[in-house]
């Protein structure tokens, strides 16, 4: 698929406090998919609970799943057969880049296709 296809994403933030790093991770998801010209749709778990949650339908039409996390998620059963990228919150807000190029890679691989970005990736 060339870079012209429009990509459909979901992701998770979810940080230890669940305010700051999880709402800010989010906007700059948006506009980093804006930029990509990339639709996303983003579920939140924060100090509020779970916002904007993710539905069975909106993860099987995605082409990929990237989570933004420092701590275990509700659901996370529902990726398991998902391709996904995985990097902490920190590392994301640090070089987004680096995640976006991961999420680009793993669009195209077959399913069940993970990503795991530890944080000694990002020194």
């Amino acid at each position: 698929m060339s870079d012209a296809v429009k990509r459909n994403l979901v992701a998770i933030t979810a940080c230890i406090s669940g305010v700051a790093h999880t709402y800010m991770a989010a906007e700059r998801l948006e506009k980093l998919c804006q930029q990509e010209k990339w639709s996303v749709k983003i579920e939140t778990q924060g100090a509020l609970g779970i916002e904007n949650p993710l539905t069975e339908m909106d993860i099987r039409n995605a082409d990929a799943v990237l989570l933004l996390t420092d701590i275990d998620i509700a659901g996370a059963e529902r990726f398991t057969e998902c391709r996904y990228v995985h990097s902490g919150i920190s590392a994301f807000l640090r070089e987004p880049q680096k995640v976006i190029t991961a999420v680009r890679k793993v669009i195209g691989t077959p399913q069940q296709t993970h990503i795991i970005l530890r944080q000694d990736t990002f020194r």
